[in-house]
């Protein structure tokens, strides 16, 4: 059997105590990548908000904390969510056999306790929001859970996740205006583009074992036209973005800040990427984490 190319590093699991190790793999610490995809749309959309704000309050810094304590919360959550669902499938990929629920390393009533813990814990969390990024936050939950479904079902799941994984860009747009406009609907498009961009890239890892068990994807319907449909979702993910920063004033910087960002997107992401490499669309699926950051430098000149 081929072994899938990774990068990934266990010295942070490695460091823990056995007996904690299973559950910093069920909440992916070894693979901090989505806990940025999760974290930058709210930071993205604290930066919008703030946009017409003079003088950032100590509560603006308070809402940044518990954006990143979230993110990693409820990311790890969200994972072990796709996990009960995907248990008996994960054995028949290779990227995935090792998980701790297929490779028998914890056992399901553990990770039950664990998914309730940790959901508590989050929404403590979310508790110290006002009352609309709650109720934003709550219903993200059910995005969440049904996530892991809609491979079974369309081709589009990378869709799904992108409704899912920035609506951080709404809840925080409410925590410091609290309401939701123009720009944070923008910018919550924008992102889902990014996310259909970013894991239609993560896609093609798993494109001939998707085929094996039956599961869709972008990167099953595109083929040979990846790179086509992503330069197309960052286009609009770009589009977007100036949209928003019109939308919300912004100065020159910002303008400027976007022009790296899409410099970046296609020297970095789309030019090396090779459709046929794991080893290529991990690494381009990675990349975008650099891209995430430098829209967030740019929205800091909005």
């Amino acid at each position: 059997m081929k072994t899938p190319f990774t990068d990934i590093r266990f010295d942070l699991v490695e460091r823990l105590p056995k007996k904690a190790r299973p559950f910093a793999l069920l909440m992916r610490l070894d693979r901090p990548a989505g806990v940025w995809f999760l974290l930058l749309p709210c930071l993205w959309g604290v930066m919008l908000a703030l946009s017409g704000i003079l003088n950032i309050s100590p509560i603006h810094v308070w809402y940044i904390v518990l954006f990143c304590v979230g993110a990693i919360i409820m990311r790890g959550a969200g994972c072990i969510i796709n996990d009960l669902w995907d248990q008996n499938l994960d054995g028949k990929v290779e990227r995935t056999a090792k998980r701790p629920l297929p490779s028998g390393l914890i056992d399901v009533r553990k990770t039950w306790y664990f998914l309730g813990a940790l959901m508590v814990f989050g929404l403590v969390v979310l508790l110290q929001f006002p009352i609309l990024t709650i109720c934003i936050g709550l219903f993200s939950v059910i995005l969440v859970v049904a996530y892991p479904l809609m491979k079974r079902i369309t081709y589009w799941p990378q869709a799904f996740l992108g409704l899912t994984f920035n609506i951080g860009a709404l809840m925080a747009w409410a925590a410091v205006t609290g309401i939701i406009e123009i720009p944070a609907l923008l910018l919550y498009f924008a992102g889902f583009c990014w996310t259909l961009a970013y894991d239609t890239i993560y896609a093609y890892q798993d494109i001939e074992d998707d085929v094996k068990i039956g599961v869709k994807s972008t990167a099953l319907k595109f083929q040979e036209q990846g790179k086509k449909w992503v330069s197309i979702f960052y286009g609009l993910m770009l589009l977007l973005l100036v949209l928003a920063g019109y939308s919300a004033h912004a100065f020159i910087g910002y303008y400027i800040g976007l022009a790296a960002a899409s410099y970046y997107g296609y020297q970095y992401i789309i030019k090396p990427w090779d459709l046929k490499s794991q080893e290529s669309a991990l690494a381009g699926f990675k990349a975008n984490i650099n891209l995430g950051l430098i829209i967030l430098l740019a929205l800091i000149f909005v």
